[in-house]
């Protein structure tokens, strides 16, 4: 699959504008974003890329911030490599959970021990919304529940989820990249009852229904599914998810209580958050 990188200069270069940038850019089909000395590189497949909807984006920016960027096509390279040299590295979550690659040498002596070897730059646990599903997944016991792991990338929540009882589990992601991604890291982690398709909500029907829902996606594709997860989603199941902000609570909220949720709790890193609902 080909993918176009984008880096952007940005003024200023902030946290707060890096954040709402890489919000935004989620929104018109961007995957995945680096930091870098003066704003962030974005890639997004090429066939989704959309000139026009960027300048769109740009110029209706929702706070005060100016941009130069430059486009490019990404070479086929050696992923792995790439994050070996650049920006992966091993990650602790709570003293329980260690998250690192094949090339990586961390002791592996923690309750769980997860191996991701990313194709692109997604889905390695470092994100901030990332992290806090992995947090949530720690607090629960998913022990016998059925669980579904839309748009799961690299497959990291799913793996955990069956590390930590949940089975069985479903794992969709409209990307080839990250099915193909996903299956590998099932198999570098032993896990096999975690069933992976390509697509996205359309895959999904009321004769297959689930006790656990998670969705780290963005903001607007939830508020577009979130009646569908609701319909396969167990009575007395919950909905996890992530990849948005706290100002987009209530509009989340909102949605998910028009269609019989129930609010729980929320968690946040960094204005980012994760909110789980239940249903009644």
């Amino acid at each position: 699959m080909d993918y176009i990188e984008i880096d952007f200069v940005c003024r200023p270069h902030d946290e707060v504008v890096t954040e709402v940038l890489s919000a935004t850019l989620g929104e018109i089909g961007f995957e995945s974003f680096v930091d870098t000395e003066l704003g962030i590189k974005a890639y997004i497949q090429t066939q989704v890329f959309d000139k026009g909807a960027l300048d769109s984006l740009l110029s209706d920016f929702p706070v005060e911030a100016s941009f130069d960027y430059k486009i490019s096509e990404v070479e086929d390279r050696n992923w792995n490599e790439e994050w070996e040299k650049n920006y992966f590295q091993p990650l602790v979550i709570d003293d329980r959970c260690i998250i690192q690659s094949t090339f990586h040498n961390a002791p592996a002596t923690y309750e769980y021990n997860i191996y991701i070897d990313p194709k692109m730059a997604f889905g390695t646990g470092h994100h901030q919304t990332t992290e806090l599903m992995i947090r949530e997944i720690l607090n629960e016991d998913f022990s016998g529940k059925s669980l579904l792991d839309m748009g799961c990338g690299t497959a990291i929540l799913a793996i955990l989820a069956s590390m930590r009882g949940a089975d069985p589990i479903e794992a969709i992601d409209i990307d080839e990249w990250a099915y193909d991604n996903a299956k590998e890291n099932l198999n570098l982690n032993k896990v096999s009852n975690i069933e992976l398709k390509i697509g996205g909500a359309d895959l999904l029907h009321a004769d297959k229904t689930f006790d656990v829902i998670l969705a780290n996606i963005n903001r607007n594709i939830l508020l577009n599914d979130i009646n569908v997860y609701v319909s396969v989603l167990n009575k007395g199941g919950a909905l996890y998810m992530s990849g948005f902000y706290k100002e987009d609570i209530p509009v989340i909220q909102a949605e998910c209580e028009k269609n019989g949720l129930l609010f729980d709790h929320f968690n946040s890193k960094d204005n980012w958050v994760a909110v789980k609902f239940l249903k009644n």
